[in-house]
């Protein structure tokens, strides 16, 4: 009899769990039989494996073997596990040193030919293996770099089973054939999910030298200011406005003026990534802030997770420490729309199927763009609305108050007037001067906020704002009366105070006074409280 164990890992969501692969040999007819909870996908690594040991040289035994996936309590699933089964199977038939594979952690797809394929999460896999105490990996090599992402971890990427089994072996390390040049490489087939490009409206942040400039956005210094404001405290933002105004040219340049991601959060935003199957080819580390922009039509489950079996990530898993843009929010089903008012507190979404509980990170700053009516002309002067006023309260209260209630920011976009399209007005600063000021502000937040835990002032609790960092004596009492007279609700006041500071870290002030919390409320009402919207042109 023989016996042999190694290890792999089986995601839940954008968590792994450490699987051990144990495969027994038994005198007896041969047979394959494969048990732990394995779905369809791991079902067929039967065939693949048996064809991928004979086709790198190995012999497969003749005997009745089985391949157990422990704990058998997790679901498992993917082919992912097809390396590690191989290996377990050449170290109970004593073609590999049972000894050498008990500490590894192996990760890929075989190809009937041997070929090691790439699969989609590797960075949470080795991250999972890594928090388990494993210090050796195996995974395909072109994905190795993706795994050295993670401190402390030795990293082997292997082109194919014979190349694997020659190093596990001391045996000379074949040289596998490169893939002629001006041809596309197959074996990155399994890293891209079809229907994941830009088309969809998802995507990453561009680098600087060719990201969107903030200066082509003509006029709208109140939306200006408001996306400046929202970039430096996180703040999520409502721009409602006719058509054509430049609501979607806003948002789009958002993530520009956005901070680099930290280490920390870009292995957050690279594992969800890495699971979606969204790693651009050559970028192993996602390094900016991710920008996704749904369509209207999404469901539920596409927005905050879902599908068949274990969840996976959503829109607004994918804009994690990014920006989550809804254009045409009205448009958007009530049910989906509501979907967002958990994540939108908690930074997290669960998601309970049969197959388990998942959770998933969600710390996003949402955009809302929707126009006043159906047509869109509501506002506008001398092009009459004609849509009743029936239909036009119908179309606004499409966006529940307790959704509205959860946004910073409510910004009307005016339409651009001729002079400012002829270029007759100021021209507005660059991303890279708002950027250097939006930096500037989140670092005076965080010195304010060490040892806390808390990173922005959209974080903060109402009540830690009040008492551990107060404004200036008489700064709320504009906002406190608003409270009184019902325009306002608790937790809307407790935004203001966190729009206020992030004016304050704007403005260079050490703490909000009278003026930026009415530029809070005139941010968040839209009613005008006698300052200028202008942040730089402030006393």
């Amino acid at each position: 009899m023989g016996f042999a164990r190694t290890c792999s890992v089986a995601l839940v969501g954008v968590e792994g769990v450490v699987v051990e692969v144990q495969a027994d040999l038994e005198p007896g007819v041969a047979a394959f039989t494969l048990v732990g909870l394995p779905d369809k996908s791991l079902t067929e690594s039967r065939d693949r494996v048996r064809a991928a040991v004979v086709n790198s040289g190995g012999e497969w035994p003749q005997k009745k073997l089985t391949v157990g996936l422990s704990p058998a309590s997790v679901p498992k699933g993917g082919s992912g596990f097809d390396l590690a089964v191989a290996c377990a199977v050449l170290g109970a038939a004593e073609r590999i040193d049972p000894r050498v594979l008990a500490d590894i952690v192996m990760i890929g797809e075989l190809g009937l030919d041997g070929r090691v394929r790439p699969v989609r999460g590797v960075l949470p896999a080795v991250l999972a293996a890594a928090d388990a105490g494993y210090e050796q990996v195996v995974v395909p090599e072109c994905t190795a770099a993706e795994a050295s992402l993670v401190p402390g971890v030795s990293v082997l990427g292997v082109r194919s089973l014979r190349q694997l089994i020659a190093v596990l072996t001391d045996e000379p390390v074949p040289e596998e054939e490169p893939t002629e040049a001006g041809r596309p490489d197959p074996m990155l087939a399994g890293l891209c999910v079809p229907g994941t490009g830009v088309g969809t409206g998802l995507s990453g942040a561009s680098d600087d030298a060719h990201a969107l400039d903030l200066a082509d956005v003509v006029g709208q210094v109140s939306a200006r200011t408001a996306v400046e404001v929202a970039a430096a405290g996180a703040h999520h933002l409502f721009l409602q406005g006719p058509p054509g105004a430049g609501k979607t040219m806003l948002a789009e340049r958002l993530p520009a003026i956005l901070p680099r991601l930290s280490r920390e959060e870009s292995l957050e935003v690279t594992a969800v990534h890495s699971v979606a199957g969204m790693l651009p080819p050559g970028r192993p580390l996602v390094d900016v802030a991710p920008y996704c922009a749904p369509h209207h039509s999404a469901t539920m489950q596409s927005l905050v997770g879902g599908g068949k079996g274990v969840a996976r990530p959503g829109a607004v898993s994918l804009a994690h420490r990014g920006v989550l843009f809804l254009d045409e929010a009205p448009e958007f089903s009530s049910q989906t729309l509501d979907s967002l008012r958990q994540p939108l507190e908690s930074g997290h979404v669960v998601i309970a199927r049969s197959a388990g509980v998942v959770r998933l990170p969600a710390k996003f700053l949402m955009v809302l763009a929707a126009n006043p009516c159906p047509c869109g002309r509501h506002t506008l002067l001398g092009d009459g609305c004609e849509c009743p006023a029936s239909v036009v309260r119908r179309y606004q209260a499409r966006l529940s108050g307790p959704l509205l209630d959860r946004v910073d920011l409510k910004v009307e976009v005016e339409p651009v007037t001729r002079s400012e399209l002829a270029g007759y007005g100021t021209r507005g600063d660059s991303t890279q001067t708002v950027a250097d000021r939006v930096r500037t502000a989140r670092e005076r937040a965080a010195a304010r906020l060490v040892g806390t835990g808390w990173r922005t002032n959209s974080e903060v609790p109402g009540h830690a704002l009040r008492t551990r960092w107060p404004a200036d004596p008489g700064a709320l009492d504009a906002a406190e009366l608003d409270l009184e007279r019902g325009f306002l609700t608790a937790r809307g006041l407790d935004r203001v105070l966190r729009v206020a500071w992030t004016v304050a870290d704007l403005a260079g002030r050490d703490r909000p006074g009278v003026q930026d919390v009415a530029l809070a409320l005139q941010l968040r009402t839209g009613v005008s409280r006698g300052v200028p919207m202008a942040i730089g042109s402030r006393a």
